[in-house]
């Protein structure tokens, strides 16, 4: 079974001259799944970002590009050609050529967000983040990840601020990529490392059922060791973890949309609606219609 095969998601924003002067912005944001001895980039970019790899692109934006999965390789005007993997970011600076791609055999899973503005301007004339070195390790982190899904979620949202909510994120994510690559321990880290490729694949797959022994397996550990080292990470079982998920995600729907309960059990695989209905309730000792009628919504079934 393919794990992480996710579809494309992704928004292009608009931008106010107001927004401009809160001195940081965000133009894209977005998470790319590419399969093996596929087609990269995705044709369904505007030519503006859309670019051939062989040859290159400039852009007028700083971007992160987090890769959570996959191997590939990067060069730019400073940098020469480089191997890229699981748990690398590239910073992109806007006015400077580059070029990364997956490698066809293994593809890889992108996660971006391209912004600029004064601030950033300034911390890069600080030298914080310095354009000698445009590739960071930082492990592979399920937090890093939620937070470029928080971007996609406030950006596609388009409400009220966005622009100003989704510079805070912008400040989180370059935030944990600092602290992420100037302490990283490459002996310790390697068990966690497992662990947080685990959580990553069940975060990208809630929308699933999947197979525990399965992941363990393709993690290339045993699942014995899988199950146990999990527990002590995160305090959950990784069966639990994952519905543990799901209940987050139902939740977040149940009170930020007005999809219907039954298509929120769809959604989120379960196996009936009556099932979805004990499984709720059993964990929050309410059922969903009262969740969602406490929390401020009171949408129509």
């Amino acid at each position: 079974m393919r794990y992480n095969d996710k579809g494309i998601d992704f928004k292009y924003l608009l931008v106010s001259e107001k927004d401009k002067m809160f001195g940081l912005t965000v133009n894209t944001v977005g998470f790319q799944p590419v399969a093996p001895n596929s087609l990269y980039p995705s044709t369904e970019h505007p030519k503006s970002y859309y670019f051939n790899p062989k040859k290159g692109r400039v852009l007028s934006e700083y971007q992160f590009v987090y890769i959570s999965k996959g191997k590939g390789v990067f060069s730019s005007a400073n940098t020469k050609k480089t191997p890229i993997k699981k748990g690398q970011v590239m910073f992109l600076f806007p006015g400077k050529w580059h070029s990364y791609q997956p490698l066809k055999e293994t593809g890889w899973n992108e996660y971006y967000i391209g912004f600029e503005g004064d601030i950033i301007n300034t911390l890069i004339e600080k030298n914080f983040l310095p354009s000698q070195n445009q590739v960071l390790d930082v492990g592979v982190n399920e937090e890093l990840v939620n937070l470029f899904l928080m971007a996609i979620k406030v950006a596609k949202e388009d409400k009220k601020s966005a622009q100003q909510y989704l510079a805070g994120i912008v400040f989180h994510i370059l935030g944990m990529i600092l602290s992420l690559s100037q302490n990283r321990s490459y002996d310790a880290n390697e068990s966690t490392q497992v662990i947080e490729r685990a959580k990553i694949i069940m975060r990208e797959n809630i929308h699933k059922e999947i197979d525990i022994k399965e992941i363990a397996s393709n993690l290339g550990t045993s699942y014995s060791w899988f199950r146990k080292f999990f527990k002590e990470y995160t305090g959950y079982p990784p069966a639990q973890y994952f519905q543990e998920l799901k209940l987050r995600k139902a939740k977040e729907l149940l009170t930020e949309t007005s999809l219907p309960i039954k298509e929120i059990a769809y959604e989120l695989n379960f196996s009936s609606i009556e099932y979805f209905l004990s499984f709720f309730k059993q964990r929050v000792n309410i059922t969903p219609s009262e969740y969602r009628k406490i929390n401020g919504t009171d949408k129509q079934q």
